[in-house]
C-alpha cells in the first residue's frame, strides 16, 4: 500500500513528486499540478502532502500509507494540511488572507505546513496578488500546492513562481481497475462507467456505483435524438435548466438549512424571529454565500451534460468516418442505439456543427450568459437541418 496508489494513470507526474519528496534539492515551495477535469489533481496534491509528511511504516517513507501522519493527511485531519476547494463561483480574498496567515505558522506535528489549493483558477485577479507575496517570500517550512486545468489558467507570475507538474486524462482501463478496487464494482459496469465518464475518476465512480445517475445521463443523451425542431429545442432547452436546477437544490439544500440553523443558533435566535438589524447582514451574507453556491452547481451540472452530448456526436463522428477507435458510449445498449440513429441520420459536416455549436454553448455559459439563452441557441443547433 502507497499513497500514489489512487493517483491512477499518472506514472510520469508521479516520479516528479516522488523525487521531490526523496531528494532536498528536487524540492520547491510552490508547486502548481495541473490537468484537464477527473485527471485527480486533488487526489495527487493529497498524496504529494501524506509523501511530505511520512515518518514511515516498516522501514519505508515517502509516502508508506500507513503511519499516522499518512492516513490523517490523506484524510484531510493533519493540523499541517489545509485544503482550500471551493464550491462557489469563486474563492474569496478573505480566504486568501486567511491562508497566509496559515502559511506564516511553523508546523505543529509535521515537517511541513502544506497549503492545498484545488481550485487555484477559481482566484480572481486582485485575489492572486494577495497570494502572491506569500509564494514568493514563503517560509521554509511551508509549502503550496495549487491545482489548476492548465497553467494558462493562473497568473503568469504564479506560473513564473512554481514548479509545473503536468497530469494527463488517464486510461479508461486504469479508472475502471481503479473503480473495481474501491468501491467493488463489477469490472464490467465500472468499465463502462470509466469510459462513459471519459476517465474522470470521481464521475467514473458515480456513474458506477449510481444507476439513477446513468439514468439520468442517459437521458441527457436522448435529448439529441428527440430534438427534431425548433419546438423541440426549445423545450428540450428548458428541460436540461429545469434538471439542473433541481439537482443543484437537492445537493445544497439540506447542507443550507444546517447552516442557516448553525447560524441562528450562534446568534442566539430562533427560526423565524425577526433578527436585530445588526445581525441581519450575517444572515444575508450567508444567503448570498449560498446562492452563490446553487449556481455554480447548476453550472457544472449542465457543462457536464454539455460534455456528455460532445462524447455522443464524437461517437457518431467515428461512427460516420469508420474511424478504428472505441465508442465512449459504445458499452451501454440504449445509448448505443441513440449514437447509431445519428450518425445514421446526418452527415460528417453536420455533426462537426453541432459540436462547435455545444462548445460555444460553454463558453458562454462561463461567461454568466443567461442559462436558458445558452441552451435553447445550442439545442436549435442540433435540430437536423436539410
Amino acid at each position: 500500500m502507497s499513497v500514489w496508489d489512487d493517483v491512477v494513470g499518472q506514472g510520469a507526474a508521479v516520479d516528479v513528486l516522488r523525487r521531490a519528496v526523496a531528494d532536498p534539492r528536487s524540492m520547491t515551495h510552490a508547486w502548481l499540478l495541473t490537468g484537464p477535469p477527473g485527471s485527480g489533481r486533488s487526489v495527487a496534491a493529497r498524496a504529494f502532502a501524506a509523501a511530505l509528511q511520512c515518518t514511515g511504516s516498516d522501514g519505508e517513507t515517502g509516502g508508506c500509507g500507513r503511519c499516522h501522519q499518512c492516513t490523517t493527511t490523506l484524510a484531510g485531519t493533519h493540523p499541517d494540511l489545509t485544503v482550500v476547494a471551493t464550491d462557489q463561483v469563486t474563492i474569496r480574498i478573505d480566504e486568501v488572507r486567511d491562508l497566509i496567515g496559515t502559511a506564516a505558522r511553523t508546523p505543529s506535528l509535521g515537517r511541513f505546513r502544506v497549503i492545498v489549493v484545488e481550485d487555484a483558477d477559481r482566484m480572481a485577479e486582485r485575489t492572486t496578488n494577495v497570494l502572491l507575496k506569500a509564494i514568493e517570500e514563503p517560509p521554509t517550512h511551508t509549502v503550496w500546492v495549487l491545482c489548476a486545468p492548465s497553467p494558462q489558467d493562473v497568473l503568469p507570475t504564479i506560473r513564473s513562481r512554481a514548479r509545473a507538474v503536468a497530469l494527463r486524462v488517464p486510461p479508461a482501463e486504469a479508472v475502471a481497475e481503479l473503480v473495481t478496487r474501491r468501491d467493488g464494482v463489477d469490472p464490467a459496469v465500472a468499465l463502462a462507467a470509466a469510459r462513459a465518464a471519459q476517465s474522470h475518476v470521481g464521475l467514473a465512480r458515480r456513474l458506477a456505483r449510481d444507476p439513477e445517475a446513468r439514468r439520468r445521463r442517459s437521458a441527457v443523451l436522448d435529448v439529441a435524438r428527440r430534438i427534431r425542431g425548433v419546438g423541440d429545442a426549445v423545450l428540450a432547452a428548458g428541460e436540461l435548466v429545469d434538471v439542473a436546477k433541481a439537482e443543484a437544490a437537492a445537493a445544497t439544500q439540506e447542507r443550507d438549512a444546517v447552516e442557516r440553523a448553525e447560524l441562528l443558533r450562534a446568534l442566539g435566535a430562533a427560526d423565524g424571529e425577526t433578527l436585530p438589524p445588526r445581525l441581519r447582514s450575517q444572515l444575508r451574507q450567508l444567503e448570498d454565500d449560498q446562492k452563490r453556491r446553487a449556481t455554480r452547481r447548476q453550472r457544472d451540472v449542465l457543462d457536464r451534460a454539455m460534455v456528455d452530448l460532445l462524447s455522443l456526436y464524437r461517437d457518431v463522428l467515428v461512427l460516420q468516418l469508420g474511424a478504428d477507435v472505441d465508442l465512449v458510449n459504445g458499452l451501454d445498449p440504449a445509448d448505443l442505439a441513440v449514437v447509431r440513429a445519428l450518425a445514421a441520420d446526418s452527415g460528417p459536416e453536420q455533426t462537426v456543427r453541432r459540436m462547435d455549436a455545444i462548445g460555444v454553448a460553454r463558453e458562454r455559459l462561463e461567461g454568466n450568459v443567461a442559462p436558458l439563452l445558452a441552451l435553447e441557441a445550442m439545442a436549435i443547433a442540433l435540430r437536423p437541418q436539410g
